[in-house]
């Protein structure tokens, strides 16, 4: 496989919101996340990156797919003081300044592409444009947490944990947040508890 990193800022993000929301729903799907994605709720969630003028993306493009289909993976990022509310609330009860906090949001990939290194690029990526930026003294990002012995959970699922270590972050069981979404298995949405990982710049 060829694939090829795309980096995208600002503006240039609202060409790329279908490719992202398709990817969302797609990855989300599975566990631990179970996420029953709408495009609806798909369209008003990207908004947040879209409208700050502030977002990034590092996409992973596999020009031999037919168009439409091409972004096989995204990484996205943006400034944690444009995040919703539910997101910087953790860190203001901390006392910690969320201006200076690059918040990384998301990095979906297709199954078929997974241990290739694209997911280095995409903390690289992520990492490099929070650099760049000169204002951040830390990145950070958060995941779900679901019961050990979760009926949905498959036999050989094997948590990231260890790679997000590997690449520097730290698991922060203080900074818990909450999140709705509605689970693949249920018939409304409710909240999931999320907690963050961070690493300092």
């Amino acid at each position: 496989m060829s694939v090829s990193l795309l980096y995208v800022s600002g503006v240039e993000l609202q060409a790329w919101i279908d490719d992202l929301a398709r990817l969302r729903i797609q990855v989300f799907r599975e566990y631990p996340y179970l996420y029953q994605g709408s495009a609806a709720y798909e369209r008003q969630y990207l908004q947040t990156y879209t409208g700050s003028g502030a977002a990034m993306a590092i996409l992973a493009i596999d020009d031999c797919l037919p168009p439409g289909q091409q972004v096989i993976g995204a990484s996205t990022g943006i400034p944690m003081g444009y995040e919703d509310a539910a997101f910087r609330q953790p860190f203001e009860r901390a006392g910690m300044n969320t201006s200076r906090l690059f918040y990384c949001a998301e990095s979906v990939l297709l199954p078929a592409y997974r241990g290739q290194g694209i997911y280095r690029g995409f903390f690289a990526g992520r990492e490099k444009h929070a650099r760049s930026q000169g204002c951040f003294d830390a990145l950070c990002f958060c995941a779900v947490v679901r019961p050990p012995q979760h009926p949905l959970k498959p036999a050989d699922y094997r948590p990231l944990d260890k790679v997000w270590q590997h690449f520097g972050y730290r698991p922060c069981p203080d900074l818990i947040t909450h999140y709705d979404w509605q689970d693949i298995d249920q018939d409304a949405a409710s909240a999931h508890p999320m907690m963050f990982w961070m690493k300092s710049l």
